[in-house]
């Protein structure tokens, strides 16, 4: 099915992770022209960059004001222009700590990892909107914004913010810049991906899956496809302001009782 995204400048952030390898998989093979992100994972990023076919690579610390700039400068200038955007680099930690035992620190670092790292990201973006008057934006959430985590309740919070009062407030003032540019939301539930590596074990997935019409985790592809679907103006073109939720049918209830 034909997307309208060859040519299309895409920035992924996290494309050294799982689902961000997974988009930028995808994006090239639509025919965009990707810039792969990465923070920390270079060497990853690198084998994504050159499975795609040598695309442009980029290092940002995403909750740091001038390392998001720099690499929209970096990616004006190696695409030619920014048409897109998928937000998916995230943090998830992995320690489970009820709010009565859950540190400050912890509590910050995790807000702004997830939801001041989307801020910059998408300040910046918006940024090239201005400059091209189009584009497209998908932030990336999660279900425990939707239903919460126990253990969880930074990242719970952080994602919720993202998915509800920064989503419907971007995609009321992208449209000042840009008649039919658009800001939409992927929530994932649990999807296998390095990030979550030793939590989705077959008994694990038992247990998660209890809440869940299809008992099955997602795979990085199946996030990858609900990414690219929003962002293409042929596919989604009348769509913004949502939040596509891809969790097997997730409820905040028991559906199986083993």
């Amino acid at each position: 099915m034909e997307t309208g995204l060859a040519g299309k400048g895409v920035v992924v952030t996290g494309a050294s992770g799982g689902i961000g390898a997974a988009c930028a998989r995808l994006f090239a093979a639509e025919g965009a022209k990707v810039l792969v992100h990465y923070h920390r994972g270079e060497e990853r990023a690198r084998a994504v960059a050159a499975e795609i076919g040598g695309a442009p690579i980029a290092q940002a610390d995403l909750t740091v004001e001038d390392d998001v700039d720099r690499l929209f400068a970096i990616a004006r200038e190696e695409l030619g222009s920014v048409d897109v955007c998928a937000a998916v680099a995230g943090v998830w930690p992995a320690v489970d700590l009820p709010v009565w035992e859950l540190p400050l620190a912890r509590w910050e670092e995790t807000i702004r990892q997830n939801l001041t790292a989307t801020f910059l990201t998408a300040r910046a973006f918006l940024r090239e909107v201005a400059r091209t008057g189009h584009g497209s934006l998908v932030l990336v959430g999660s279900t425990a914004g939707r239903f919460g985590e126990a253990g969880h309740a930074d990242y719970a919070a952080a994602k919720s913010a993202v998915a509800h009062g920064l989503l419907l407030s971007l995609k009321n003032e992208v449209v000042r810049l840009a008649p039919k540019a658009r800001v939409n939301v992927v929530a994932p539930g649990w999807t296998e991906s390095p990030m979550t590596r030793g939590h989705v074990d077959p008994e694990a997935i038992r247990k998660i899956s209890r809440t869940m019409a299809l008992r099955k985790v997602a795979q990085p592809e199946d996030v990858a496809a609900a990414v690219v679907y929003l962002t293409s103006d042929v596919l989604s073109g009348h769509v913004t302001g949502q939040v596509l939720t891809v969790a097997g049918g997730m409820e905040g209830r028991t559906v199986h009782q083993d």
